[in-house]
């Protein structure tokens, strides 16, 4: 097939509400099995590195950066590197991507490889996570269009990544039981092949969207543009923010089980329960709303998801925190419809570098927000600064819905249901046949 055709044939229209149609895409399924397998990888990958280190080291500083570094190259790669996604084709930066994880994973296997050195390639995994994961974005919309198949796929892709956090340290622990880090990741350089694989034989050839000049110059200029436009950059804000401060009562779950005086398995439930309340406001809103329905929703629930956390200062007992965490993990179902606005918003032309930018600023922000948790907890009560977290990230989150209302009405697209036509063109016809999209969330990939 020429590289020049973008491939489309007959999607199923999304008669009734749910996944189902999603999975009816074959390139969707085949996305979708190695977004699972390689985040899958990847939290195995950040445990078994984390234990090799400390056992190398003994230091809980350089342990603890493996997690860090997770985060910090993200603005490198999303920014310097954000051109790839539309100068390249998608697939081949896809499967290019998941090989040079695979090699750094490899050379992180090897016994003769030094910390510093399983440092540097964890650096270059996490500066290459917002490249794939915008490019795999901006391709989902070749896949299942840019209208309702599109925020399902995605909606179903963040569930894959708040499960593989769920299971991931779970599983990453049982394996580090019979094998050792190194040979842990040897497994993941296993999985990052064989997403390589499903996405190189179960995806279409598509075209590069634009190019031309210096890839930096390029790249930077996409990100100008997208931060340079008001509507957009409402959006991404809107899609950053509300993530920067739901993170604080996940970062403080140690001390807050030291502050409450409880055993660590309280820690383990502490963690979990905001994800799994991630996972059930995804699937509610995806299976049950319209795509209406799921449009009307995205300011109440960002400007208001934050609220639960006020209940912290009040020392309620922990059965009644683990409802506040499921309750304010569930406020994240707002992003079915901001993803829906957001690439109605973004020119195709700019769409891998938008992606990409939105990635970066995703992780980025999401670590500036647990550093700014850690350091407000050595001078107040944990329970203080996640009530703190919520008032002020409630005002941040409500002057932002204002700002998205504004710059919808000057565009004359606030907040509307979905319009036919607009993704009509994937909806009823995008390619039944080959391949892509996801997003990750708090993996690093």
């Amino acid at each position: 097939m020429p590289e020049e055709n973008r491939g489309t044939t007959t999607l199923p229209t999304p008669e009734k509400t749910g996944y189902g149609p999603v999975f009816a895409v074959r390139e969707f399924r085949a996305v979708f099995l190695a977004h699972a397998l390689s985040l899958l990888g990847v939290v195995v990958s950040e445990i078994a590195l984390t234990v090799l280190v400390y056992g190398l080291t003994g230091s809980p500083l350089l342990s603890a950066l493996v997690f860090a570094l997770g985060f910090l190259p993200y603005i490198v790669g999303g920014t310097l590197l954000s051109g790839v996604a539309d100068r390249f084709p998608p697939r081949r930066v896809l499967v290019v991507c998941d090989l040079v994880c695979a090699g750094c994973a490899a050379l992180m296997a090897l016994p003769s490889t030094p910390v510093a050195a399983l440092l540097v390639l964890r650096c270059v995994i996490a500066a290459v996570a917002p490249v794939f994961s915008g490019t795999r974005m901006a391709t989902l919309t070749d896949i299942l269009g840019d209208g309702d198949l599109f925020v399902l796929g995605r909606s179903l892709l963040r569930i894959v990544s708040q499960s593989a956090v769920l299971v991931g340290f779970g599983l990453g622990g049982v394996l580090l039981t019979v094998v050792s880090p190194r040979g842990a990741l040897a497994v993941t350089l296993g999985t990052f092949l064989v997403s390589a694989l499903l996405l190189r034989l179960g995806t279409r050839r598509r075209p590069a969207r634009a190019g031309g000049g210096a890839l930096v110059r390029y790249s930077l200029s996409g990100a100008r543009q997208v931060l340079g436009d008001r509507r957009i950059r409402a959006l991404l804000l809107l899609l950053w923010v509300p993530p920067m401060f739901v993170v604080a009562p996940e970062a403080l779950a140690a001390a807050y089980a030291d502050e409450a005086g409880v055993g660590t398995a309280w820690i383990g439930l502490l963690m979990c329960a905001m994800p799994v309340g991630t996972i059930a406001g995804e699937l509610y809103a995806g299976a049950a709303l319209s795509p209406a329905a799921r449009s009307r929703i995205v300011l109440p629930l960002a400007g208001g998801g934050l609220l639960p956390l006020l209940l912290y200062p009040f020392h309620p007992g922990l059965g009644w925190i683990l409802l506040v965490l499921v309750l304010a993990g569930s406020a994240g179902a707002y992003t079915l419809g901001l993803d829906r606005w957001f690439v109605d918003a973004v020119p195709e032309e700019l769409r891998g570098r938008a992606m990409t930018v939105h990635t970066a600023g995703l992780m980025t922000i999401q670590g500036v927000g647990m550093a700014l948790a850690g350091a407000a907890a050595e001078f107040w009560a944990v329970s203080t600064v996640v009530g703190g977290v919520g008032v002020v990230g409630t005002v941040c989150c409500v002057l932002l819905a204002v700002e998205v209302r504004r710059t919808g009405r000057a565009r004359g697209d606030e907040g509307k249901a979905p319009v036919k036509g607009r993704g009509e063109k994937a909806e009823k016809g995008a390619d039944i046949d080959t391949r892509d999209g996801a997003d990750h969330d708090m993996t690093g990939r």
